[in-house]
This record gives C-alpha cells, structure tokens and sequence, in this order.
C-alpha cells in the first residue's frame, strides 16, 4: 500500500513538473505565476464539486437499490404465503394432499362447466332461429316485410354461426346444417308466396297485354312487391359480387336475373313456347331470325314499362347499400337478361337439328350474331352485375362452351373456298374490268369477285367477340384465300415466263409476237393490276377499325408471350401467327420499344402481292424491249444521215424518217392499251422507263453509230420530237417524257448546231476561228439557241458548230463551261466530245 501511494506521489510530482515546464519556459513567464495559480485553484474546485456530486448521485443510487430489494423479498414473502393458501383450499375441495390430482380433477369439473355453456348457446340459437322461423310464417302474408327482415336476420345468424366454424374447427356440423336447411326452407316459402303474390299483381295490371293496368293502387302493389323481391335477393348479390375485382372482369361468370323480372317473364316465356316450339309454322329451322326477332320485339314493347316503373325502384335499391350501386344496373338490361336464358335454350334444341346442315348452321350462326349485335350495340346491353360489362353474347356460349365454333367454322371455309375456285375458274375471270375506278389500276373481275368474296367473309365473323375465333377466321379462310389466289397468279406470271422463252414458245406452239405483243402485255398487265388491287385493299383493311382492333390485340398478346412456341390464343402460336400476318410480333417481346405501327396483319400477304406487282413490271419493261428493239433497227440502218442535201431551215417542217412507223405503231398499240389500264402513276413510271430505253436505243445504235451531216442532225431532230410527240399522244399524260430523255435530247441539239453560225461573243473581229478560216458573218439565231447566263443576267446567245468545237475541244474546263453555257447538263466532256466527232464537218 505504501509502495502504491508513493508511485502515485511520483506520478503526480511528474506531472507537475512536466506542466511548470510546460508553463514557464523563460524569465518573463515567472510574471503569469500569479494568474497561473488562480486558473489552477478555479480548476481543483471544479474537481472538488465534480467529486462531491457523483458521491451523492451515488448514495442515491445505492438506496433506490436496497428499497428495491426490500420490495422484492416482500412480493416473495406474500406470494409463498398465497400459494399456501392456495394448496390448502385444493386439498380441502379434491379431498387428496397432492396438488397435481387437485388440478387434474378442478379441470374436469370446468370441462364439463364448459360443455354446458356450450350447449345453452346452441339452444339458444336454435331457440332464436325458431323465433326468427315463427315470425316469418306468422307475419308472411299480413307483413310480408317483417318476414324479409326475419329472413336477413336468420341468414346474418347463419353466416355467423359458418364464418365461427372455421376457428372452431368444425365443431358444430350439426347445427349449421340445421340452421342452412331451415333458412333455404324459409327463403323457398318466402319466394314462393311473395312471387304469387306479384303474379296476382301482374294478371290485374294485364301484363304483358300492350294495354296495361296502370291504376295507382295496382302501381303501388306492383311497386311494393318487387322492392321485397329485391330485398330478399339483395344478400345473394352482395354475398356473390361484392368482392370482385370490376377491373377485371370474370368472363366464366353468368348475368344474375332478378327474382321479379324472373315472375315477369314467366307469361313471355309461356307464349314464346308456344310460338317456337312443337309444329307451329313459326317454329322453322330455316328461320332462326323468327324467334330472336320476337325477342327484339319485346324489348320494343316493353322497354318503356321497364324504364319508368323499374329504373327508379333499381336506382333506390343502388342507393341503400354502396355494394349494390356497382352491381345493378339499368332496368332494360335486366329485363334482356331476363329473356337471354329463353334464347339460349331455343338455341341449344335447334343446334342439334341444323349441326349437319351447312347452310342452316351457317345461316342460323349469322343471324345470332346480329341478334347479340343488336342487344349490344342497339339496346347497350350491361348485365348484371356490372362487373360483367364484356358480355361476349349468345354466341359466344354457343361456339365456345358448347363447342359448335370447330362445325360452323369447317362449314364456313368449305362455303368460302367452294365460292371462291368458281370465281377463280370462271371463264371471265381473266379479263380486265375496264369500268372499274380511272384513277386506278384495272383489275381483272376475278381479282374484284375474290375482294368482295373476302369483304363477305369480314361481315360473317365480325360480330364475334372471341379474338381466337376471330383469327382462326383471318388465317384459315381469308389469308388462305389470299394465297391461293398469290398462286394462281404467280402460276398464271411463270406460264408467261415459260411462253417467253424459245423453247417454251416452241412447246405450245406459240410464236414471239404471241408472248411480246400485245396479248402478252395483256396478261402481264392483268397480273399486274390484279396484284396491285388486291395489295391496296390489304392496306385499306389495315385501316379498318375491326382489323386495327384485332392487330392490337395480337400485338398485347405477343408482347406477353415472347417465345416462339407460346400461346396467343386457342391453338394459335406465335410463330404460325407471324408466318402469316407479320414478322414483327416476334420482335415485340416484353421489353421491346417496336412501334405497333410498323406492322399489320396482312404485311406478308402484301409482300408477296407487292413482290408479284414488281416482277409483273420487270416483265412489261422487258417486253417493251424486246418490241422496242424491233421497231428501232430498221431506224438504226437508216442511211441517209450524212446526205449533203440541202438543209431546211426549219426542222418541224420535216417529215418524220419512214423507218420509225414501226416504232409508232409499236408505241400506239403498247401504250395505248397500257393508258387504258395502268393507273396514271404506274402508266408515267413505266413510261419513263420506256423513254430511257429509247434514249439508250437511239443514242448508241443511231446518233453513235453513224456521221451526220447538217440535213441528216436536223432530220434526226426532228425524229426526236415525233417520238416524244408519239409516246405523250399514246399515253395521255402531259409531260410524261419529262427528263427520261434529256441526254438524247441535248446530243441531238449539240450535234445539229449550224455550221454557219458564230458566237459573237467568243470570237473577236480579225480572228480567226481553230481551224484557220476567215470568220464568216454570223447568220441568223439558231431555232434551239439557249439562253446562256452573264454574270446574273441572261442574254440570247447563239451558238455555232465551230464555236461549241473549239471550246468543247481546248479543255475540260472550258468544255464544262461551253456545255453549262448551253444549258446541255446531261452530257459530260467525253460524251459531247463523241457527239461532235459524228457531224461530217468535224469528223476528219
């Protein structure tokens, strides 16, 4: 101990030394002693008061511990003293010295406690549910609406008592079977009496007679009665609709019909067997349309009954409960739910009847879709409960659920394709329909007949509302259809192909004039306009608001289903689907950013048109080269071109080379008929083709080929305008030659350019020209003297032959010039260079 004290001593003599060190390290710092040593004191009475604080906090502490304790050993204390007590009131009741028989024996006697209480519960719930019973029945015809009361009082007491069971375990089966039997019993005498009652009602109110008893008391009591109906009926809507999600719809589920439109349908229901069943004439299997036009007619007649008297009395039920006002819904659609269960049962014993008969079955499905189009459309059809807003109709159930869509779709594509080979083999379905629309191309009447056979198919299978239904229609009738006839069409472009050929011409016997006149551009010009027809109504039907619907539908479905062998409907996978619509539903997965508008349902159908349109036009530009290389050689052996005979001075007074009536001819009776047949785009297009090959033709095989004189340039001239006046006059169209042939047409100018003329402007007085002669006096302006530009004015500049020689010849650039001068762009150097090497004068 003494050895710690004296460590802590050194320790704290240390520590001040170190901080007097600290503190006073020169002379002058022995002048802050004074202040030095009252900080010190100020901070060891700090310590002092920091000291005495935590020893009071902590005798504080150590007295809060010992009550503490205190308390504890006197709850332990009391505690032994009870459970003493406790033991010797258990040994005094079970009569034993051991605790645990004391408890084992307490439990059994609470048991059976407990049983007890259990039972006079059960009795009396028994004993309020036959008081419940009792009032019903004493009250049921004086009080019809205490008896609905006790009736929703007994069934809240039997959903209570079934919601009990499961935490219960099911330990009370018998009397939830007691208390369900009881309350179906009561609900069925309930029911019972009060449709009787509205029965009674409804003969004195003469319903359904078109003149009704509308006397107030009968209003009131009709009024009455149907409130209690709905009141009684009101718990098995909430109960079985309440909970449901509306967003999302349940299309399993069945419309709910209302306890009073139920008795008000009964006489309805009554005539209608009497009119549609048994051997009534009106019971025709033929004539469907009887019996679902009757039920049209009843809503006609009725409706305005069901307005004014019922909707108010619906709208005051909606109003009394929040779960009712998303489950009701107008008085006319409770009514037509009311009469569908009559139709669908007329429907389900006419199938049987008519399953075997194409046109009945056809018929019969086509007038049910009209029928559900008009209950939907006409009548605004929502049932009950208004979570059932998609109603998909009576068909629906009929080809759906009860399996008669496979029949009628195999009797519809077998009516279809059987229509559609008579309108392909038909003798005049080749030929072109001239008084179809001028500003198109003209199809064949086939290809018309095969659209509007397509258009029929539409109007068969629009009304229905299953999208697998609807696309097995588009790609087992309408798609197959369209490729059949893709067939016929291409088969019809290969026979052409076959027949255009030496060989294939000589197998049928056929002769060049047969396949490149004008009977062959007949049958390239019917393939062509058929194809074109067919693919621009593929695009209007794209447009179609009912096809738009079902693509985007298609679309959602391929986005959810992104692998190839997934679903997008009943048997339709998503690659058959692709194949034969579009390519693009396979790209649209889930995470896709592909713009639905990129594609359509018919983009493969199309394709195939559209690539049979192009090659179709490939093989009428072929044929017109053939015939056109006929028609011009006779005009590419003319051989007068370098005659030395006088030149007129005019070229328009010329008459055209004799060799070109070929050419004019070829070029009536060609364009011509195209004129007639070709809409004006594709007639201006082909055209333009045509004038590129005539450039071509004459350019290389004439202007080329032979030496001109001036006579000979300006004969050529003017054959260049005949030919141009001779394709604008066959086609009809204005300007259709436009720039298709402007390098001919500057080569004929630069070749014909006047000997005899100087541009005043690029030779100077005293010169003389590039090939050493005096410059003669310049003649008249030339007819094709362009108008060439001087700084940002245009002036009239004639041009001579020696004049575009000597600057076309000095060099590129100024040969650039000298054609940019004469407005000739189409040429280049070289060319023009070649055209001036053909002219007689220039061509030593």
């Amino acid at each position: 101990m003494a050895e710690l004290r004296a460590s802590r001593t050194a320790d704290i003599h240390t520590r001040v030394e170190d901080y007097l060190n600290d503190k006073i390290q020169s002379a002058a710092d022995l002048d802050q002693v004074d202040s030095l040593l009252l900080r010190v004191h100020e901070q060891q009475g700090l310590l002092r008061q920091q000291l005495e604080d935590a020893r009071k906090a902590h005798r504080e502490v150590q007295a809060r511990v010992e009550q503490r304790s205190q308390e504890l050993t006197s709850r332990a204390e009391a505690f032994h003293l009870q459970k003493a007590d406790v033991d010797r009131r258990l040994q005094s009741i079970a009569q034993t010295n051991i605790s645990d028989d004391a408890t084992s024996r307490i439990e059994a006697r609470m048991g059976k406690v407990r049983n007890l209480e259990i039972a006079q519960g059960y009795l009396d719930l028994v004993r309020r549910m036959n008081t419940l019973s009792d009032q019903v029945k004493d009250n049921l015809h004086s009080q019809p609406g205490a008896s609905v009361q006790a009736h929703i009082e007994l069934r809240s007491l039997l959903k209570k008592v079934q919601d009990a069971q499961g935490a219960a375990e099911g330990a009370a089966p018998q009397l939830v079977y007691t208390l369900e039997r009881q309350s179906k019993d009561i609900y069925n005498g309930i029911t019972k009496a009060l449709e009787g009652d509205l029965q009674r009602t409804l003969e004195e109110m003469k319903w359904p007679s078109k003149e009704l008893n509308l006397l107030s008391n009968v209003c009131e009591k009709w009024s009455t009665q149907v409130r209690l109906l709905l009141e009684l009926q009101d718990p098995d809507l909430i109960a079985a609709f309440a909970d449901r999600d509306t967003s999302n719809p349940s299309p399993a589920a069945e419309p709910v019909v209302l306890l009073p439109l139920e008795v008000m349908v009964q006489p309805l229901a009554a005539r209608f067997r009497y009119h549609f069943y048994g051997e009534r004439p009106t019971n025709r299997l033929d004539k469907p349309e009887y019996f679902l036009n009757h039920i049209l007619d009843l809503l006609d007649r009725h409706s305005g009954f069901m307005s004014d008297m019922l909707d108010p009395i619906l709208d005051e039920r909606a109003a009394t409960f929040e779960s009712l006002e998303v489950i009701y819904t107008d008085a006319v659609s409770t009514f037509i739910t009311a009469l569908l269960p009559m139709i669908l049962a007329k429907c389900l014993s006419f199938l049987p009847q008519i399953s075997q008969q194409p046109q009945l079955l056809s018929h019969f499905i086509h007038e049910l879709m009209a029928f559900d189009t008009a209950i939907r459309d006409t009548w605004g059809y929502v049932p009950i409960p208004r979570m059932l807003a998609d109603w998909r109709g009576v068909t629906w159930i009929i080809l759906n659920t009860h399996g008669y869509f496979g029949p009628w779709l195999a009797v519809e594509k077998d009516f279809a394709l059987s229509r559609y080979k008579t309108i392909r083999d038909a003798p005049d379905s080749g030929d072109i329909d001239f008084d179809a629309d001028s500003t198109q191309t003209k199809p064949t009447k086939g290809a018309i007949r095969v659209n509007d056979l397509l258009e029929t198919i539409t109007d068969r299978y629009r009304g229905l509302s299953s999208f697998s239904q609807k696309m097995r229609f588009l790609l087992d009738i309408q798609l197959s259809i369209f490729d059949d006839y893709h067939n016929h069409l291409h088969g019809a472009l290969q026979a052409y192909l076959v027949s255009s050929h030496t060989a294939g011409r000589l197998l049928h016997g056929q002769s060049e004039a047969d396949a490149f006149g004008l009977k062959g551009l007949e049958s390239l010009t019917k393939i062509y306009g058929s194809a074109e027809f067919l693919e621009r109504k593929m695009s209007d039907w794209s447009d179609d608001v009912f096809f738009l619907e079902l693509w985007d539908e298609l679309q959602y479905r391929a986005k959810a289903n992104s692998s190839g062998n997934a679903s997008v409907g009943t048997d339709l996978r998503v690659d058959e689907v692709a194949s034969k619509t579009s390519d693009t539903i396979r790209s649209n997965g889930p995470d896709s950013d592909a713009d639905a508008d990129d594609g359509g349902l018919f983009d493969q159908t199309a394709l195939a048109y559209r690539r049979l349109r192009d090659r179709s036009e490939e093989e009428i530009l072929r044929a017109f080269d053939v015939n056109l290389r006929a028609a011009i050689d006779p005009y590419a052996k003319y051989a007068q071109w370098s005659s030395l005979a006088a030149t007129p001075s005019d070229s328009a007074s010329m008459s055209p080379s004799p060799s070109l009536d070929g050419f004019f001819q070829t070029t009536s009776v060609l364009l011509g008929f195209l004129a007639d047949t070709l809409a004006p785009g594709s007639l201006r297009r082909i055209t333009r083709r045509y004038c590129a090959s005539v450039q071509r033709r004459i350019f290389d095989n004439v202007l080329m080929y032979h030496t001109f004189s001036a006579a000979g340039a300006n004969q050529l001239k003017r054959d260049l305008s005949a030919i141009e006046e001779s394709i604008e006059r066959s086609t009809k169209l204005r300007g259709v030659v436009g720039g298709s042939m402007k390098r001919l047409e500057d080569a004929v100018f630069l070749l014909s350019l006047d000997a005899a003329t100087t541009a005043n402007a690029s030779i100077e007085d005293g010169d003389e020209d590039g090939w050493g002669f005096d410059e003669e006096e310049a003649g008249p302006p030339t007819e094709n003297a362009p108008a060439v530009s001087a700084g940002n004015d245009f002036v009239e500049k004639e041009w001579g032959l020696w004049d575009a020689e000597k600057l076309i010849f000095e060099s590129n650039e100024a040969a650039r010039k000298a054609l940019a001068d004469m407005g000739l762009y189409h040429l280049s150097e070289a060319e023009a260079r070649n055209v001036l090497k053909r002219r007689v004068e220039l061509n030593g």
